[in-house]
C-alpha cells in the first residue's frame, strides 16, 4: 500500500517538531539536526520537515512512497506519458531510494519513490549543506541533493 508524502521547509526545527508532534499525537520516527520525519499509519503519511529550504519556507513537494518495487513500477507505468525526471537509485533525506519526479500543471513537484534503506547523512555528505532538499530544478537532471 502506498503512502502519501509531504515535505515542508521550516525556519525553526524544534518549534515545528513540537507543533507537529502535538498535531499528530506522535513523536517523529527520525530526528536529525536539520530534519525530522513522521511515518504515520492513520492517515498513512510520510511527513518530513527540514531547515534546508533557505528563504523558501512552506510545502516544497508532495509525493507517493511505494512499499515495494512492484508498486513503484505501477506508479511509473501510470506516469509513462508524463514528462518525468528519473533519478534511479539516489541518496536524499537520510535515505537511499529509487525515485523519479513529476511536475503538475501548476508547477508542484511530485516525488514518486521507494525507500531502500536509511543512511546516516542527508545526501551522502557528512556536513549538511544549506540547500534545498531533493527537488530538482524544473526538468533539470542532476539538480537534486
Amino acid at each position: 500500500m502506498k503512502r502519501f508524502h509531504v515535505h515542508t521547509f521550516v525556519a525553526d526545527l524544534q518549534a515545528s517538531i513540537d507543533f507537529y508532534s502535538k498535531l499528530f499525537a506522535a513523536a517523529p520516527t527520525r530526528v536529525e539536526a536539520d530534519y525530522a520525519k513522521w511515518m504515520l499509519e492513520d492517515p498513512r503519511l510520510n511527513f518530513a520537515i527540514s531547515t534546508r529550504g533557505g528563504a523558501k519556507l512552506g510545502v516544497d513537494h508532495l509525493g507517493l512512497q511505494a512499499d515495494s518495487e512492484e508498486e513503484l513500477t505501477e506508479l511509473r507505468t501510470r506516469a509513462a506519458e508524463l514528462q518525468r525526471l528519473d533519478e534511479g537509485e539516489t541518496q536524499c533525506c537520510y535515505a537511499r531510494s529509487d525515485k523519479y519526479w513529476l511536475t503538475d500543471p501548476q508547477g508542484v513537484a511530485w516525488e514518486q519513490f521507494r525507500t531502500l534503506n536509511d543512511i546516516p547523512t542527508f545526501a551522502g555528505e557528512r556536513v549538511p549543506q544549506a540547500k534545498a532538499c531533493c527537488v530538482p530544478a524544473a526538468g533539470k537532471a542532476g539538480a537534486c541533493c
